[in-house]
């Protein structure tokens, strides 16, 4: 059962994002909030697997509380949640570690899957907004760090499809290559490079001039 907590500061929202997630047999909605602070307070009692956290609300935004939560030995899966397909606060939360972001008016199957992709240790960016997002507010390069030159070929190769959000499937479909094998590399990639996951090595390529 995929424990989740939604924090958005209009009742109406996380309303129909519960009922939702109340009607999937493998989720559960174990808490509430309409605010950061209070978030934080019912995330630590609850211990939730996955929370919808929005980013613009009173008293403590997303942002800061995002910030706090993923400070936890074992933080839960962060996806925020915005109402514009180009948000600098979005790029910011997944510099911090969010786990992606989704639009407000997101499909409701398109949120769902995103619950369970980043449950099982995946990431989620808003449809067609991975290039854009990042291409936008990477305004200039940082240098290539040593940790990418030891990289294979092969393992160099993969980080830029993955770069370009290609899944593990269409990379293994265009590289010949089990879809095992390219989960194996891209999980060394992120170890070498020190990555959260897939979504912080596309901010990775973009910040170091690599997508």
């Amino acid at each position: 059962m995929i424990q989740v907590v939604l924090v958005d500061d209009q009742a109406l929202f996380r309303a129909g994002i519960r009922m939702l997630v109340a009607s999937q047999p493998d989720m559960a909605v174990v808490g509430e909030a309409g605010d950061g602070r209070e978030a934080l307070e019912v995330i630590a009692r609850t211990r939730p697997d996955v929370v919808l956290m929005d980013i613009r609300m009173p008293v403590m935004d997303g942002l800061t509380a995002t910030a706090e939560v993923l400070k936890a030995a074992e933080p839960p899966r962060v996806v925020m949640l915005t109402t514009f397909d180009l948000d600098e606060a979005a790029a910011r939360a997944i510099r911090q570690g969010a786990s992606g972001f989704l639009l407000k008016d997101a499909d409701p199957e398109f949120l769902l899957a995103a619950i369970r992709t980043v449950d099982s240790g995946s990431s989620v960016i808003a449809a067609s907004a991975t290039r854009d997002l990042f291409a936008h507010f990477t305004s200039q390069t940082k240098p290539v760090p040593e940790a990418f030159a030891a990289l294979t070929e092969r393992e160099q190769e993969i980080f830029a499809l993955a770069a370009r959000g290609l899944s593990n499937a269409e990379i293994a479909a265009r590289e010949f290559l089990s879809e095992a094998t390219v989960k194996t590399h891209i999980s060394r990639i992120l170890t070498k490079l020190s990555l959260r996951d897939r979504v912080q090595l596309v901010v990775f390529a973009f910040e170091h001039g690599l997508a």
